[in-house]
């Protein structure tokens, strides 16, 4: 299998399995992630999932303590390079299916008519081949909990906005390319927002999984009314 390792400053190591965006690679991060968390070396703090690769984050002044007759980058680059060989890249665990509601369109969705008349095709449409597709989410990035999805309906892939927008209201769903991606809180950016989702997609109250998507998910979008957006949302914002 190839594979390239490199350091990352002085606490950490990113393992990178090529230069593509494709399911194949995200398994094989994933199969890597799974088997360094199960077994954890002494300084070790945290995976982090890329499109093509995964960076081990650790703790060198710890590292160093376990062995010092090496330098902690060079020890962990051992590690993992022992990870890699040791984990089972043919067996996966089954991925979470999550469905995400979204409601289309309106003060919720403000580019998908943009989206449709880009394509030349009805607002409609473009909803339906949005919410009739599996993606797969690659990495979570740019924020906390903002999930990057490929296997988008190419029909529908737009260029992002010309002028991002200074704040984007949590929960927007859009598009950039061929990716679909999610807003899990307030903030600047260029996606052509299509829908809005009422689930809380960032939870920092929640210490065990305080984002509601993770690499490796497979999500479908379902489209519902206003109405059912605001019985969800209750009386939040």
């Amino acid at each position: 299998m190839e594979y390239t390792l490199q350091n990352v400053g002085e606490a950490a190591v990113l393992v990178v399995f090529g230069n593509t965006i494709s399911a194949d690679i995200q398994r094989k991060i994933q199969a890597l992630q799974e088997y360094t968390e199960a077994h954890p070396f002494t300084g070790f703090m945290e995976c982090v999932a890329s499109y093509t690769g995964l960076t081990v984050y650790y703790d060198p002044w710890l590292v160093f303590n376990e062995n010092r007759e090496k330098r902690p980058g060079e020890t962990v680059r051992e590690l993992v390079e022992s990870y890699i060989k040791a984990a089972d890249f043919n067996s996966f665990h089954e991925p979470r299916h999550i469905e995400i509601p979204v409601c289309y369109g309106g003060i919720y969705g403000p580019d998908l008519s943009f989206v449709a008349e880009y394509h030349h095709m009805s607002e409609e449409e473009v909803v339906e081949i949005h919410s009739g597709t599996e993606y797969l989410v690659y990495m979570i990035g740019f924020c906390p909990g903002f999930p990057y999805m490929g296997g988008m309906d190419k029909r529908i892939a737009t260029p992002r906005r010309a002028s991002p927008r200074l704040l984007i209201p949590a929960g927007s769903i859009g598009i950039a390319g061929e990716q679909t991606g999610g807003y899990p809180i307030a903030t600047p950016g260029g996606w052509q927002l299509i829908g809005r989702t009422p689930v809380d997609m960032f939870r920092p109250g929640n210490a065990d999984e305080p984002t509601l998507l993770k690499a490796g998910d497979r999500v479908k979008f379902k489209p519902i009314t206003e109405e059912q957006y605001k019985e969800i949302r209750g009386d939040q914002p």
